[in-house]
C-alpha cells in the first residue's frame, strides 16, 4: 500500500503540471505525517517531481520510463514502460478485484469553489483502490493548452500503471486541487505557484555522481533495456 500511495502522490503531481517550461510548487496534505511543499517541472515532453529533499523522480513522456533519484544516497532506480503496467496488474491482483483496472466515470456534484483566485468545479469518483475529489476550473488561464501539454508527459504505459484513477483526458478544465483516498490515507494536492522561467536540461537527467541500484523485478514486466545517459541530456 506505500507504493500506491506514492503512485498516488506522484499522479496527483501529474494533474497539475503545466505547458514547457514551467516550475509548479503544489501543498501536500496528508501524505506524511508533515505536510509539505512538492515541487514539479516540465519541460517538453519531461517531467520531474521534488516529492522531498531525499527523493525526486523524472518521468519520460515518451518512452515512458520512470527514474527515481535517491537524492541523499546519490543513488537511483531505473522503472521501465513494461514494469509499470506490471505494478498497475499487481495492484489489482492486491485487491483480489478485476473491477480496480477499469477507468472510473468523473461525477460533477455541482458545487463550486474558488481556488487561488479561480472559480472550479467539484467532480467526485470511485474505484476498488481509490476514490477522491477534483476541482476542475476552466477559468485559469490557458488551461487547455496545460492540458495538451499533460499529455506529452504522461504516455499511455503511465495511464496502464495508474488504473483505478480517472486520466486527465476526462477532464474539461484544470484540475487545481485534488483529494485522494487510498486506504486510510488521504492525500489532498493544491496549486498554490506557477513559474514559466527557462529549465535547464540537466535537471530532467541522472546526476554524474549517482549510482544506480539494482533492484530485485518483484513485479514482472521488462526492465529498461538502454540505461540513462546521466548528465548528457
Amino acid at each position: 500500500m506505500k507504493f500506491l500511495r506514492l503512485f498516488g502522490l506522484v499522479s496527483l503531481a501529474l494533474l497539475a503540471a503545466a505547458r514547457a517550461d514551467v516550475t509548479i510548487a503544489q501543498k501536500i496534505e496528508g501524505a506524511t505525517h508533515d505536510n509539505h511543499e512538492m515541487t514539479i517541472r516540465v519541460k517538453g515532453g519531461m517531467a520531474r517531481f521534488d516529492v522531498s529533499a531525499q527523493v525526486s523522480m523524472i518521468i519520460d513522456g515518451k518512452s515512458g520510463d520512470l527514474i527515481s533519484l535517491l537524492n541523499d544516497q546519490k543513488k537511483f532506480v531505473r522503472i521501465s514502460i513494461e514494469q509499470i503496467k506490471a505494478i498497475g496488474d499487481m495492484a489489482a491482483r492486491f485487491t483480489g478485484n478485476k473491477s480496480s483496472t477499469e477507468k472510473p466515470k468523473l461525477t460533477p456534484t455541482g458545487k463550486k469553489e474558488t481556488i487561488n483566485g479561480y472559480e472550479a468545479d467539484e467532480y467526485t469518483y470511485e474505484s476498488a483502490l481509490f476514490k477522491g475529489s477534483y476541482w476542475i476550473s476552466t477559468s485559469f488561464p490557458d488551461a487547455m493548452a496545460i492540458l495538451k501539454q499533460l499529455q506529452a508527459v504522461s504516455p499511455e504505459a503511465w495511464k496502464s500503471a495508474m488504473k483505478g484513477m480517472p486520466n486527465y483526458q476526462d477532464f474539461s478544465g484544470l484540475p487545481l486541487k485534488s483529494r485522494v483516498t487510498i486506504g486510510n490515507q488521504e492525500i489532498t494536492s493544491t496549486v498554490v505557484s506557477v513559474k514559466q522561467d527557462p529549465l535547464s536540461d540537466a535537471e530532467f537527467s541522472v546526476p554524474k555522481d549517482f549510482q544506480e541500484m539494482k533492484v530485485p523485478n518483484m513485479f514482472g514486466g521488462k526492465p529498461p533495456s538502454k540505461p540513462d545517459k546521466s548528465g548528457d541530456e
